[in-house]
């Protein structure tokens, strides 16, 4: 398996400010995907967690860096430390700036903000010396200002189009001084263009680039992430609007020299710059189309009638309920243009350009009672390829009768997962195997915080399961992901004649991974993670409620590789909608025999057929390192078996029951272990 370096980590920890994390997350979104997820972290993930190998860049915004050393100093800055000197890439944004420097000045003089002492990172082997500008205050914009910020494009070789000069916010970041003294590990990108109030040497150093042992850093005094869309009017301070406007007005230079500096650090950067889409309508449908008044006639006690419309109010998202031929009208207009619901607060933004509160949009959910949707009105799913590919595989699956009857899609939707698994009220009354879908997802969610990033071309869905809790003892939870998992590769082994080697595998618990089309012949074969799997589960009137989350790179080949990709010249493309019917059919057969024979032999061998881990070997790092080989899972909670090793790695006899420390990154560190 290949550790590829997808994530960029931006840390939210103690320090940070919350209007630095989210200007950072937004603009590095808008430039790196969908080449790379970007997720926000805190001091207790950099200090336990195995973020280094998956992490491309790692990111310390604005904020406080005491705080950053009251947290990290030791052992946290040795792990980033190391990160980078091995070859990772960081990035300081101002404080984060002033923390990665070797010696840190701040207002010195001033008894009140002073702040002046070593650093232990030390990327910049010299001093960040500020506020390059007076005037700052903690958590006050009085001290903010447009600066404009002079480039040295020399620095940026084969980066693309570099502005010579761009106008960056600045709120009491500081200067590097004496970034040149014969140092050939530091490099100067850009300087303030205007004089400075303390002395911050001749080059008046505002951005420098580190190389540190096989990686690089990059400290920043100003703030090119700050977006103008992204700020605030702030009538009580002079100027703000004058600054906002002087942001505005030179965006895409300030946006141009930001993705120069992602690219020297090694980042793939979009060539166009990603807007976040406006959420689209759900559409509900069901196979037999007459059966979806039953189904709202089963909501009719969470349904409230406000003005003549009907809305479900549920526990995060407020639902109006739309016929096909009603959609457009006054009130559909009027909630299109002015998503929010409250005159008293400004409607968000969605026009794709900063920031976006999707809790205060309203979702709409067109009904559709009398036929399946138009193509025109889902261009990118067809209906009638769906139900007819759900009939289709239905033929030869038995046991599959029911689910996917009630089919609801968006084109673009927060998270299909957060829509059923975050709104009880409405999760509550629906039937196994009602399953949401989606083309684009601007707030897909992953394992722990991570983000798994589901651009246009991915399979996304979501599946509701009804699980008996009386049943639970006897039919564990844990071993339904391994169904649904089983069920993924079956059904992309058996979409087609022909299709049936796909190099398709199972990582546990519940990730997809596939042969890597850059290595097809490397020894042992390397594989890339393509899809994942996310139960959330709850708990109503006698069932535990399970949202089984499914995304799958199907056509779209970042940010690892395809479905697609995978296929011989002569095999037509995955069709979405045919994919995710048999993946319907293949769980809801699978989980049927489940519920009356358990976890059976033929499911776990099918499941030891498509898996990466036979006779694996793996270190229990909380058990000082002792060995041990993977054989199986057990039969009882879907944990890892394993037999444990000696110095001359034979068995000692003892097996072991394996289970994941529950980290964000990688299950197979900080396996803890059972005795069987």
């Amino acid at each position: 398996m290949t550790s590829r370096k997808l994530n960029v980590l931006v840390y939210t920890g103690t320090g940070s400010t919350v209007e630095s994390v989210k200007h950072a997350i937004y603009s590095l979104r808008r430039l790196l995907s969908p080449n790379y997820a970007v997720i926000p972290i805190t001091e207790t993930v950099l200090l336990k967690e195995p973020w280094g190998p998956t992490c491309a860049l790692l990111v310390f915004p604005g904020g406080a860096d005491l705080g950053y050393c009251r947290v990290l100093n030791g052992e946290g800055n040795s792990i980033i430390s190391e990160y980078v000197r091995r070859g990772g890439s960081y990035l300081g944004f101002c404080a984060g700036g002033y923390y990665g420097s070797k010696k840190c000045e701040f207002e010195v003089g001033d008894k009140a903000m002073e702040v002046v002492g070593s650093r232990e990172l030390a990327f910049f082997p010299g001093t960040c010396r500020g506020g390059a500008f007076k005037g700052f205050q903690y958590h006050s914009e009085n001290g903010a200002r447009a600066v404009r910020v002079n480039v040295v494009k020399d620095a940026f070789r084969g980066a693309g189009l570099v502005p010579e000069v761009f106008t960056s916010y600045y709120n009491g970041g500081g200067v590097f001084v004496n970034a040149k003294d014969d140092n050939r590990n530091i490099e100067v990108l850009a300087s303030y263009a205007s004089e400075l109030d303390v002395d911050g040497g001749a080059e008046k150093a505002a951005l420098v680039y580190c190389k540190v042992g096989q990686g690089a850093a990059i400290l920043t005094g100003p703030h090119p992430e700050f977006a103008a869309a992204n700020l605030s009017p702030h009538h009580s301070v002079e100027g703000y609007d004058e600054l906002i406007a002087a942001l505005r007005a030179d965006d895409d230079s300030r946006t141009s020299f930001l993705k120069a500096c992602l690219t020297k650090l090694g980042l793939d950067v979009s060539q166009e710059s990603s807007s976040v889409p406006s959420l689209s309508r759900l559409h509900l449908s069901s196979i037999s189309s007459s059966d979806v008044d039953d189904l709202l006639h089963s909501w009719e006690d969470i349904i409230s009638k406000e003005d003549g419309e009907e809305y479900i109010r549920a526990e995060s998202d407020s639902f109006h309920l739309q016929k096909p031929e009603t959609m457009w009208s006054v009130t559909g207009l009027k909630e299109a243009l002015t998503p929010n619901d409250s005159p008293d607060q400004k409607p968000p933004d969605q026009s794709g350009e900063g920031m976006i509160d999707y809790s205060t949009i309203t979702k709409r959910i067109v009904t559709h009672e009398d036929g399946w949707p138009e193509p025109k009105a889902t261009p990118y799913f067809n209906h009638n390829a769906f139900y007819s590919s759900l009939q289709e595989y239905r033929r030869s699956e038995p046991e599959a009768e029911e689910w996917g009857d009630f089919f609801m899609y968006g084109e673009v939707v927060t998270s299909t997962n957060t829509l059923l698994e975050k709104n009880f009220k409405l999760l509550s009354r629906l039937p196994s195997g009602f399953t949401l879908a989606a083309t684009t997802q601007v707030a897909g969610r992953g394992r722990g915080n991570n983000v798994w990033v589901s651009p246009a071309g991915a399979l996304i869905m979501s599946t509701v399961i009804n699980h008996p809790a009386h049943l639970a003892p006897s039919r564990p939870i844990v071993f339904i992901q391994y169904l649904a998992a089983i069920a993924i590769v079956q059904a992309v082994k058996s979409y087609d004649q022909g299709y049936g080697e796909v190099p398709v595998k199972l990582k546990w618990p519940n990730d997809i991974y596939a042969l890597d089309p850059r290595q097809p012949s490397s020894s042992p074969p390397s594989y890339v993670k393509i899809g994942g799997i996310l139960s959330n589960c709850s708990y109503s009137s006698g069932s535990y409620q399970i949202v089984l989350g499914i995304g799958i790179n199907t056509a779209n080949g970042r940010p690892t590789t395809s479905l697609d990709t995978l296929l011989p010249p002569h095999l037509a493309p995955f069709r979405i909608e045919k994919l995710i019917a048999g993946i319907l059919t293949r769980i809801e057969a699978l989980y049927k025999t489940f519920i009356r024979r358990g976890f059976t032999r033929d499911m776990e061998g099918e499941y030891y057929n498509y898996w990466l881990h036979g006779r694996q070997i793996v270190n229990l790092e909380a058990q000082g390192g002792v060995k041990a080989r993977i054989v199986g899972i057990t039969r009882d909670w879907g944990m890892l078996r394993a037999e444990e090793l000696g110095s001359d790695d034979k068995p000692t006899g003892k097996i072991w029951a394996l289970q994941s420390d529950e980290n964000s990154f990688d299950f197979f560190r900080g396996l803890v272990k059972r005795k069987i």
